[in-house]
């Protein structure tokens, strides 16, 4: 499979809706809980991410949408990369370093100068991609997210 010539990154549509709750449910259920702020935020997202001000975007590879990452706005220059996830029967193949990779360049080009980020240890691969992108660990609130134990940022500019 060669990604790079097939991969797409698409923003959000209506019509594709269902994709970002799809992916995000196999993912929860695989290694946490669905929480029920997931639950609210999954099935609502052009309400509860659009609406507000944030962007969805899908990774689609022949045809299929494959992969999803979500800036959810916490103020008009720091968003939250959030409810990213990838099918289960893609991964290990850079999906999440592309996606990652287009919303930092987004960022940029959008003025967004801060990108924070909620993950677990427990991902291992996933914290290592977040550090090699650049994201730092700084204090982690508690109260956001049940299975957060730790909280980075990245500086854009």
């Amino acid at each position: 499979m060669n990604s790079e010539n097939n991969l797409e990154i698409i923003p959000f549509t209506i019509e594709e809706k269902d994709a970002i709750k799809t992916l995000n449910l196999e993912w929860l259920n695989k290694y946490f809980k669905v929480e029920p702020n997931d639950e609210i935020v999954l099935s609502n997202p052009k309400a509860e991410i659009i609406d507000k001000g944030g962007f969805i975007f899908y990774a689609k590879y022949k045809n299929q949408i494959i992969g999803t990452v979500s800036l959810l706005k916490v103020t008009n220059d720091c968003f939250e990369l959030s409810k990213m996830a990838i099918t289960e029967k893609i991964h290990g193949l850079g999906i999440g370093k592309k996606l990652i990779e287009y919303c930092l360049t987004y960022a940029k080009e959008n003025n967004i100068s801060k990108l924070i980020l909620y993950s677990n240890r427990r991902l291992i691969p996933a914290i290592h991609l977040y550090k090699k992108y650049g994201f730092e660990e700084i204090e982690l609130e508690h109260g956001i997210y049940e299975r957060a134990d730790i909280k980075m940022q990245k500086i854009i500019f």
